[in-house]
């Protein structure tokens, strides 16, 4: 393992400031992000957040990342394993059982809100076969997107045991502590944290004298609102179920959306096919926030480093898992609560209840991956993040300059590849000689990255302003190899480095492509020329037709070719005889023609 040299400093929600990481263990990190709820195909807001801790995990773990460099053909050592270097456990669960009571399946079906049960019976198929589809379906998002596989993927239909038994804890031992051993088992001493009522089981909230600590609510604020059902059994309306039972019953509900308590007064029992499981107080389903509990302590055990998620979940799933896990371990602790915020579209958050989100998959059906990942970066993770098509063809754009630079740099130095490794071999042990403008760009970038990444992810700077410096020099330095009829090869050598310092940027944020520079650059034109609704060969026709009119001095007619091919996110260039055409923002000159405001 290298020597962690670099302090990472996190913003930690549960102390309201950026903190210097330090592991609980010395050269390991524990790290929990909570998963999606498999039903339907994922949004590019889930995207963002499993982004987000895709990327903490590259730069904290060494390994994945090393394995990550050479499975995308690089060469050269990591800037990653330089510092950080840390063994992480990333654990990222999948929710694949329905955590819906039946007062949930009245709403759901008021709202026209959509979960795995529902879902399954709207289509004929079994709950857990759905769930098992679209954990697939997630898994290959994540791929197209570059995301690491995590350590563990646990399913919760494959931990209802250990949910039980965490359960049980709360329940029959009056008020208790556990401790946690070495080997992650609970050794209960007391308790009397929950309680069962006709069959369903209650976390009472008030036994946590502390709860509201991550999110600064307070007891008396957690008041029922829209869409928020009064269940009158709970001692505290506060209560949140850990076990939600299935069978026939019938109490008083107050709802205060507009459904009559005579709506709610008999509730049909689960059917038959609907995953459900035998416990001590009846036959049901675990609770949404109990599942995240028990799979942590599990995997990560009582006390661990990190626990991450989307900042909706601060309140009330993270803020119950707190509760959970405190009274199951006196011990229970997680260090550093990281939360992203959500994309939003015309600045409301991006959800599937809201019927206002696209899915990943339909995004990169137009936009190459890579650009969706780039503009998902494009924002400190904290902050929100606007959604917009603008914003996507600019980071398409973007990412399309990084493979075009590499690959004018890539052509540039073939000529002098030879005499450059013969020259870095003789002498032996001699180094060959750098260029000092080269070398100081390479230095400032290697620092600069260091710098912003470490200051708690700051991709959004990186990708702005170090990374575009360094493509810069390339970009100016394959000019001036290109023109030498005699090889300055200290610059040559300078400039290999360089180009591998720029991947090993890329490979950390996830955007280095196993592919070639040329095939990558052919995928963006592709998606690009889908999206015009054009073929080359169309291009190649136009291209030839402002050649003509420029020929015959028809200015006009050439420049008009130019900007309908622009209007259609398609550039023309001038490189000196040739005309070449790329990619660009159609939008750019919608908004250059919108008059200025006064």
């Amino acid at each position: 393992m290298a020597k962690n040299v670099v302090e990472l400093k996190l913003y930690n929600t549960m102390t309201k400031q950026k903190e210097i990481f330090k592991p609980k263990v010395e050269g390991k990190v524990g790290m929990y992000v909570c998963g999606v709820t498999v039903y339907d195909l994922s949004h590019i807001g889930h995207a963002r957040c499993y982004i987000v801790f895709d990327v903490l995990y590259r730069w904290c773990d060494a390994a994945e990342v090393n394995r990550g460099l050479k499975c995308h053909r690089s060469y050269g050592g990591s800037i990653y394993l330089q510092h950080l270097g840390y063994e992480v456990n990333y654990v990222r669960n999948f929710t694949d059982v329905d955590d819906k009571s039946l007062i949930a399946e009245v709403l759901g079906a008021k709202y026209g809100l959509v979960q795995i049960i529902r879902k399954a019976n709207q289509i004929g198929e079994d709950p857990l076969a759905l769930s098992s589809r679209y954990s697939q379906e997630f898994l290959d998002d994540m791929v197209h997107l570059q995301c690491l596989l995590p350590t563990h993927q646990p399913r919760v239909s494959d931990h209802i045991e250990e949910i039980k038994d965490m359960i049980t804890q709360f329940l029959y031992f009056g008020d208790f502590h556990a401790l946690s051993n070495h080997t992650g088992s609970v050794q209960i001493i007391n308790n009397g944290c929950a309680y069962p009522v006709d069959g369903d089981v209650y976390f009472s909230v008030d036994k946590l004298p502390s709860y509201g600590k991550l999110s600064g609510r307070k007891l008396e604020d957690n008041r029922a609102g829209e869409r928020v059902a009064i269940d009158l059994r709970k001692r505290n309306p506060a209560d949140f179920a850990l076990w939600k039972v299935v069978t026939l019953m019938s109490f008083p509900i107050i709802i205060h959306i507009g459904i009559t308590r005579t709506d709610l007064y008999w509730l049909q029992a689960a059917k038959p096919d609907e995953p459900c499981w035998d416990s001590p107080w009846g036959r049901g389903r675990p609770g949404w926030h109990i599942e995240c509990s028990a799979m942590s302590a599990k995997y990560l055990s009582f006390s661990f480093d990190i626990h991450g998620g989307g900042n909706d979940l601060i309140f009330p799933h993270h803020e119950n898992e707190i509760a959970q896990s405190c009274a199951a371990c006196s011990e229970s602790h997680v260090s550093y609560w990281v939360h992203n915020g959500h994309v939003t579209n015309n600045n409301e958050k991006m959800s599937k209840s809201l019927d206002n989100f696209f899915t990943i998959r339909e995004t990169i059906q137009r936009y190459h991956p890579l650009a969706l990942r780039h503009f998902l970066m494009s924002t400190h993770y904290y902050s929100p993040l606007n959604y917009s098509i603008s914003q996507l063809e600019d980071a398409s754009e973007e990412v399309f300059y990084i493979y075009q630079t590499l690959q004018d740099c890539k052509d540039a130095l073939i000529p002098f590849q030879e005499e450059s490794l013969k020259e870095a071999s003789e002498p032996a042990g001699r180094k060959p000689k750098t260029n000092p403008a080269a070398q100081g760009c390479l230095d400032k970038l290697r620092k600069d990255f260091e710098a912003y990444m470490s200051d708690d992810l700051h991709t959004n700077d990186v990708l702005t302003s170090v990374l575009k410096d360094a493509l810069k020099f390339i970009n100016s330095s394959s000019t001036t190899i290109k023109k030498q009829k005699k090889p300055q090869l200290p610059l040559v050598h300078s400039l290999i480095e360089l180009e591998k310092g720029v991947r090993e940027v890329l490979n950390i944020l996830g955007l280095l492509s196993e592919l070639t520079y040329s095939e990558v650059l052919q995928q963006f034109k592709d998606k690009a020329l889908k999206r015009a609704d054009l073929q080359e060969d169309d291009v190649l026709k136009l291209i030839e037709e402002r050649t003509m009119a420029r020929k015959n001095k028809d200015f006009a007619r050439s420049d008009k070719v130019r900007e309908e091919l622009m209007a259609k996110g398609i550039a023309l260039m001038d490189v000196g005889q040739e005309t070449v055409w790329r990619p660009c923002n159609p939008h750019r000159l919608e908004q250059a023609a919108q008059p200025r405001s006064t």
